[in-house]
């Protein structure tokens, strides 16, 4: 089956970039001149997907009109002169068919997944987190369907962390599976572990914001017990879809950052700048005048 549709859970408060997420989405926040959410966007699009399902809370207008049409704003480009910039403008409304759910209180990822079935139906989906910005010669996402497709079960998007920092994450316990060459990539999991001690994380493999699921994990997250902060936690309900089908895990390609955390911001703010024609020569001279 062929992956069509995918999730954003865009509904969190990004408390951690307060103050500048009490009256935006932290979803809006710019790499650069392109908000966070456009980049994982862009990525679901050119692995394939054309409808886009995002999950949205209260605040979050201001990712409906980043792409919806703006007339104003074409108008005033267009009576200026400014074709480039209205070209940009344009295209953003016209990237891609998007369709809006609300998630009245955030509860968990697995709540705000949830949210979505009925937009989603009897069909496998990708979920990609906000969060997680790759940067990947082939996007993660594609790479995760070449895995789906290949065995037909929910996959995992995870990466190598090494030390205590393994602790921030939900963590897999795998096998290698099949010819991949060393080391491995794919995996069959055989267990998954939410943010574990150090001492106690099966493996160095975390799991990172991107996901192939299929349709039966909305049955397992119907009945996955809410956490301890009354939240539906999605790799509680993974667990449970591993008694029913195989899950597989894919150590994607690519170079991923951490958007969601201030430092990990920054140095995504700085690298993608270090890769614009427009910017790059400009900003390198400028970083190496900087005095430490």
């Amino acid at each position: 089956m062929k992956i069509r549709k995918a999730v954003f859970p865009a509904a969190g408060l990004g408390t951690r970039f307060l103050p500048a997420t009490k009256s935006q989405p932290k979803e809006m926040l710019p790499l650069v001149d392109k908000p966070v959410i456009q980049y994982v966007i862009e990525e679901a699009m050119a692995s394939g997907i054309d409808n886009i399902i995002i999950v949205t809370g209260r605040g979050k207008n201001a990712i409906e009109d980043h792409f919806d049409v703006s007339y104003e704003l074409e108008k005033i480009l267009e009576g200026r002169g400014k074709t480039d910039l209205l070209e940009q403008v344009r295209a953003i409304s016209k990237m891609v068919s998007i369709s809006y759910v609300r998630q009245k209180e955030a509860l968990g990822l697995g709540h705000a997944i949830l949210v979505a079935k009925p937009l989603i139906g009897e069909e496998p989906f990708a979920v990609l987190l906000g969060d997680d910005i790759i940067d990947a010669e082939v996007p993660c996402t594609q790479q995760m369907i070449s895995v789906f497709e290949r065995h037909q079960s929910s996959v995992l998007a995870t990466q190598v962390v090494e030390g205590p920092d393994i602790s921030r994450y939900g963590v897999i316990k795998g096998e290698p599976v099949g010819a991949d060459s060393e080391p491995a990539r794919t995996y069959h999991v055989q267990d998954l572990v939410e943010k574990p001690p150090y001492s106690e994380a099966p493996s160095n493999l975390a799991i990172i914001g991107r996901y192939i699921l299929t349709p039966e994990i909305f049955e397992v997250l119907e009945h996955t017990r809410a956490d301890k902060s009354g939240e539906i936690q999605l790799t509680n309900g993974l667990r449970l879809l591993l008694e029913r089908q195989s899950v597989h895990a894919y150590r994607f390609e690519g170079k991923r950052y951490d958007a969601g955390d201030k430092l990990g911001f920054l140095i995504a703010t700085v690298e993608f700048a270090l890769k614009r024609d427009d910017l790059g020569a400009d900003f390198a001279n400028y970083l190496r005048g900087l005095k430490f």
